[in-house]
């Protein structure tokens, strides 16, 4: 079986590099790191080398979701699983890798969520101290997929990459995690009528962080679509906003956790808005429905 630590890198890309980084800094509270080779602009939330690249590009979109593996022992299984599902493995040139603080890499496109994903293991000396700023980020938490091909899509991450069923809302949203990581997802599976990013999630230390966020995003002229409010299914406190690009970004607080052995059963959850929120937040028809199509292999101009 796939282990995995985490979901530990998100890529996007971005019409206007420079106004998207100032937004993830200043609003979001990333941290700079550095400017990649590819002229992507990297940053992080927690002590990892970073977990968000900006690109610029024509469209905003998702461009790469990046899943840190337990081990390199894990390469094995993985690669066999996915060339048994019948797709293309490509690893990653090892001068790639060191550039990018990996020890090993290697990346898929996934057609059942539209998108392009990438496994690795870090170097082991590339953590490094992480001060907050305006917000106290504690770490990356999830992202979450559009897509036309739900069903399939679920089946494929459960039966071939590992990852365990948490909760679904009907045939709305599945959340599932990174086994055996305990947090209640560290990806989402939306049913929509494209391939697009749902939402990314940056998980806070304080729920404090989620209340003074509204101050900050309204002084930024940033849209707050949903919440604050809590979700019924992971036991969360939220906040949905826009970034630059219309693409949805969340805060979070609190978060269920399972144990690795004997977890309580997947619950399956009417959609109903007591479902979506405790607190009877009303979502805007913004919020979750992406700013453009995820970037495939061709338009990203690289396979691995």
């Amino acid at each position: 079986m796939v282990r995995y630590q985490k979901l530990g890198r998100v890529e996007l890309n971005v019409i206007h590099l420079e106004r998207s980084r100032r937004f993830y800094e200043e609003v979001v509270g990333l941290q700079y790191v550095d400017t990649g080779a590819d002229g992507g602009i990297r940053l992080r939330c927690d002590h990892d080398h970073h977990n968000l690249v900006l690109h610029a590009a024509p469209d905003a979109g998702l461009r790469c979701a990046g899943f840190m593996l337990e081990n390199v022992a894990q390469f094995e299984p993985l690669i066999e699983r996915l060339t048994r599902a019948g797709l293309e493995v490509h690893e990653i040139e090892a001068d790639t890798c060191r550039a990018r603080a990996q020890l090993r890499a290697v990346r898929i496109f996934e057609p059942l969520v539209g998108a392009t994903l990438e496994f690795y293991v870090p170097l082991p000396d590339s953590e490094r101290p992480f001060q907050p700023s305006v917000a106290r980020i504690q770490r990356l938490g999830h992202v979450v997929f559009n897509t036309p091909d739900a069903a399939r899509a679920i089946e494929f991450w459960r039966d071939v990459l590992n990852f365990r069923e948490s909760d679904s809302l009907g045939e709305f949203v599945t959340f599932m995690r990174c086994w055996p990581s305990p947090w209640h997802h560290g990806i989402g599976i939306a049913r929509f009528e494209r391939h697009c990013l749902h939402h990314v999630n940056f998980m806070v230390t304080e729920i404090d962080d989620v209340g003074r966020a509204l101050s900050r995003l309204k002084a930024a002229s940033s849209d707050v679509v949903f919440g604050p409010g809590r979700h019924p299914a992971s036991d969360s406190i939220f906040l949905y906003f826009l970034d630059p690009d219309g693409l949805t970004m969340e805060y979070s607080f609190g978060m269920e956790a399972f144990p690795e052995a004997h977890p309580r059963e997947p619950r399956r959850m009417e959609p109903t808005p007591g479902n979506l929120d405790y607190w009877g937040s009303v979502r805007d028809p913004r919020c979750f429905t992406g700013a453009g199509a995820n970037a495939t292999p061709e338009l990203v101009g690289e396979k691995a």
